[in-house]
């Protein structure tokens, strides 16, 4: 899982600093064109190389779950989206979208109790270590996707940096944040959870307090050790948490529990980001309201750093959350793999 983790966090992680890099010199198509040929490389390179290695069980695929699922997800992430592109607020037909994906969700739950064959068996929430587990991974997932759109565009607005160098700047937390995850499985092995997801939860805290204070005027070391310092945490906590909530499952909700958290990974890094960004617009245009005159580079600058206090006490919020919910990990001691799935 710690060399998983070097692919999975290192290469979101790393994104920042590449579309710096591409948009500088190549320009902002190149950001969509450049992935044309290493999608073609890897369905060549699975269609050769990937072969499967688990067992072939057939199930029955229940089409009103995919439905129910694509409603309930696509609705929530676009409905959050527009909130934050809407200069109305929040209108009738937003609250028609939450509402119905909501209800939608809820169906979608509901159903999977009940079919013989679950799409996506949520049983799997009845073990505490794998709900605790969840909930903090989505809190992390949420704070690092966040923060790599929030931390580029207060680098390239109040501090004045170029895309390029805003990017290099992240840099050193993204390798980090990547080549720390084998060894955070190591340490994992060795210790358990909590004496990496507690502390990890802690220096997390520290750094959105750091940010929901950041200043135009802030030094370039102290924004880099404090990007560092996130995405050290991150790798502290994220595959730890995942590791252990998956220990826990018996081996007939193990498919299932992979399959939420993989599900869970980029709808909480879109609603993360739809999240954030609606709330640092919304600090921004409150700041401007209240202005008198004309809206100056000051004025602006002020705006988008008030903007960015507003999304890091939200922020905040959730990784005090997360803290709490770490106290409550315990180190999950794998079922026997014939075991059968609790409450059959």
């Amino acid at each position: 899982m710690g060399t998983f983790g070097l692919v999975i966090m290192f290469a979101p992680a790393i994104g920042p600093t590449a579309s710096g890099v591409i948009v500088d010199l190549l320009g902002w198509r190149w950001l969509f064109l450049i992935v044309i040929p290493f999608a073609l490389f890897s369905i060549l390179f699975a269609w050769k190389f990937l072969q499967n290695v688990g067992e072939v069980t057939r199930p029955r695929i229940d089409v009103l779950s995919i439905l129910l699922s694509s409603v309930s997800i696509g609705g929530i992430v676009y409905g959050f989206s527009s909130i934050g592109e809407s200069d109305q607020g929040i209108s009738g037909t937003i609250i028609a979208i939450l509402v119905m994906s909501i209800i939608s969700l809820v169906v979608f739950v509901l159903r999977q109790l009940k079919i013989e064959e679950p799409l996506l068996d949520v049983r799997v929430f009845r073990y505490k270590n794998y709900a605790t587990g969840i909930v903090i991974f989505v809190i992390v997932i949420m704070a690092m996707f966040a923060s790599e759109i929030v931390m580029p565009m207060y680098l390239q607005g109040p501090l004045g940096y170029s895309a390029k160098l805003a990017g290099l700047l992240l840099l050193p937390g993204a390798l980090l944040n990547g080549l720390m995850s084998p060894v955070m499985g190591t340490l994992f092995d060795k210790y358990g959870p909590r004496k990496l997801i507690i502390p990890g939860t802690i220096v997390l805290v520290g750094v959105m307090i750091f940010f929901s204070n950041i200043e135009p005027g802030v030094p370039t070391w102290s924004f880099v050790l404090a990007y560092i310092a996130l995405m050290l945490s991150i790798s502290a906590i994220m595959m730890p948490a995942q590791t252990n909530a998956l220990n826990e499952l018996p081996k007939a909700l193990y498919p299932h529990g992979t399959a939420i958290a993989n599900t869970l990974q980029p709808v909480a890094g879109a609603l993360g980001v739809s999240v954030f960004v609606n709330i640092m617009t919304r600090g921004q245009e409150s700041y401007i309201q209240n202005q008198t005159g004309t809206a100056t580079e000051d004025v602006l600058n002020s705006a988008m750093t008030q903007g960015v206090h507003y999304a890091y006490w939200f922020a905040l919020v959730l990784c005090v959350i997360a803290f709490i919910a770490s106290l409550f990990v315990q180190k999950a001691i794998a079922p026997d793999f014939d075991s059968e799935v609790e409450g059959d």
